[in-house]
């Protein structure tokens, strides 16, 4: 048996697993892994920026309502104001570690100005901040001589070992495939830390990359792990339509800064659905263009900035303009086609303010996490803001509790003498298709009783499939993502039909009025063999 130890395993190398890892290397011994290249993950893809209180005519109050306010009664005040409250640090933190951000020229930060803001206070590197952040996090990590990199590897479960006093189950470890050999190596250590992002994959059309298949989450779940509000999954208003341009944003910083959403015919529409007109929160904007999209029998919207002067849109927006122009779009002169597509996971695996789980010594940051910050929907460049501030805060209650906590006693290895190599990988192919078609079809940005208990029929007759298919062959990355899409997709279909109301981002035909009491859709797994039940806490 071959077992590899650490103090500390990061699942995930995004914004949220780099900042814990940096801020611990110095004092414990860090695994990073990554599912393929370091930054194959969502961050380097994030344009608009991090929403921070940095300016004398913003205030923590002021971010704190406006964060309310877009989360539909669903934030949870405290986890606000914790997230809020450490905004200026987390961007110090970041300039520290190297991250360039656009200034005036005046030498001030530039802040610009997205959906649900009442001020200026999105700090951003021209429209490419995700990248900047990525790059110089991947940069000093690996410039950390006692930090250990482990690229394309990829979990596939947790490993846990009941406690001395019985009362709490404690995670020990993991096993995770070496994704160029097929090797599966058990790593043990005295903690881990999920930070493996969001499940957007789970649907057809998406802004995120490959990668985003709710590892985490389904893996946390299978561990014994709550999940909450699995039914709020953001849709991003405006992504490219193009056939050649594969999950390409078009930040919403265009929206702040005057770009108009357009018919076919050139008419704007926004005022029909929402005062705030293009800076109304991402929920109402994407309903407003899936609205209009299936009256008129359109394709796609248009968003438009051409009536800003060419020298602004190139300097401000110089990623979005030659991206487009890649596709044959001067958005200096034309319209672009856009739009919504998945986005982001509001609901998670149930952490604290420190990042723990129900199980002990494993902890969840930034998307795969449930801390209470986004509520019914996340408003714009908070979440960048969460993986600074949850990494930082997971870091601090590891480094306390380091000294008191030991390695797990014993591990089964992992076990592959009764598997085959498979000659039926269409099943798998055919599989993930289907899936992520009836999730679109059915669990989307309007969702009816109808089409969710159409939709629990299928997951439930796949998920079979998948538990057979991964019972008798060996595994790889493809079936490792599906079973655990499948998993998601479950909680989130088990989740929205518990949620009779429409709220935030959670839009149903059948319940479309708000309920008076604000409750969050919590699951309890009840045994490991996947059974579960639907608990709902009142507000």
């Amino acid at each position: 048996m071959t077992i590899k130890h650490h103090d500390v395993l990061v699942l995930g190398s995004g914004a949220a697993g780099l900042t814990l890892a940096l801020e611990l290397a110095q004092h414990l011994d860090v695994a990073v892994f990554s599912k393929g290249e370091l930054d194959d993950g969502s961050t380097r893809w994030a344009q608009g920026g991090i929403a921070a209180v940095l300016t004398e005519d913003d205030t923590i109050e002021e971010h704190v309502s406006d964060t309310l306010a877009a989360g539909a009664g669903l934030c949870e005040a405290s986890r606000v104001r914790h997230v809020v409250e450490n905004s200026n640090s987390a961007i110090q933190w970041l300039i520290d570690q190297g991250v360039e951000f656009t200034k005036e020229a005046s030498g001030q930060y530039h802040l610009t100005r997205e959906g649900g803001h009442s001020k200026r206070r999105i700090i951003h590197t021209a429209d490419a901040t995700g990248h900047a952040v990525s790059s110089t996090l991947i940069r000093n990590a690996l410039n950390e001589s006692k930090l250990n990199i482990y690229d394309h590897h990829i979990a596939i479960d947790l490993i846990t070992e009941a406690d001395d006093d019985d009362t709490q189950i404690r995670c020990t470890g993991a096993y995770i495939q070496n994704s160029k050999t097929g090797e599966v190596t058990t790593f043990s250590a005295r903690f881990v830390v999920l930070a493996t992002g969001g499940a957007s994959k789970v649907y057809l059309y998406t802004s995120n990359p490959d990668g985003s298949s709710g590892d985490g989450i389904a893996m946390a779940w299978r561990a014994g792990c709550r999940v909450a509000n699995m039914e709020f999954n953001q849709f991003h208003p405006t992504c490219l339509f193009h056939a050649n341009a594969k999950s390409f944003l078009i930040t919403e910083a265009l929206r702040g800064e005057g770009a108009h959403l357009k018919l076919p015919n050139g008419e704007r529409f926004m005022a029909r659905f929402d005062e705030r007109c293009e800076l109304a929160p991402r929920d109402i904007v994407a309903r407003a263009i899936d609205h209009e999209m299936k009256r008129l029998g359109a394709d796609c919207l248009y968003l438009d900035i051409s009536h800003k002067s060419d020298e602004f849109i190139k300097s401000h927006f110089p990623t979005v303009y030659q991206r487009c122009l890649k596709f044959g779009i001067d958005i200096t002169k034309e319209p672009i086609p856009v739009v919504p597509a998945a986005h982001y996971t509001c609901g998670g695996i149930m952490v604290n303010t420190s990042g723990s789980t129900d199980l002990r010594n494993l902890y969840a940051i930034g998307e795969c996490s449930f801390t209470g910050l986004h509520g019914a929907n996340r408003m714009a460049s908070n979440s960048l803001l969460e993986c600074i501030v949850y990494g930082r805060s997971a870091a601090a209650d590891i480094l306390q509790r380091a000294k008191s906590v030991r390695p797990g006693i014993s591990h089964i290895d992992w076990d592959a003498t009764r598997v085959t190599d498979s000659d039926e990988d269409v099943v798998i192919s055919h599989n993930w298709d289907e899936l992520r078609r009836f999730m679109w079809d059915y669990v989307g940005i309007v969702r009816t009783n109808k089409r969710l208990e159409r939709a629990s029929h299928r997951i439930k007759m796949l998920k079979r499939e998948i538990a057979e298919y991964y019972g008798n062959y060996r595994v790889s990355g493809d079936i490792i993502e599906l079973r655990n899409l499948a998993t998601v997709a479950e909680l989130i279909i088990r989740s929205a039909m518990e949620r009779r109301e429409s709220r935030g981002l959670h839009y149903t035909r059948d319940y479309p009025d708000l309920s008076p009491i604000a409750r969050n859709t919590i699951m309890v797994p009840i045994n490991f063999a996947g059974q579960d039940i639907i608990v709902t806490q009142p507000r």
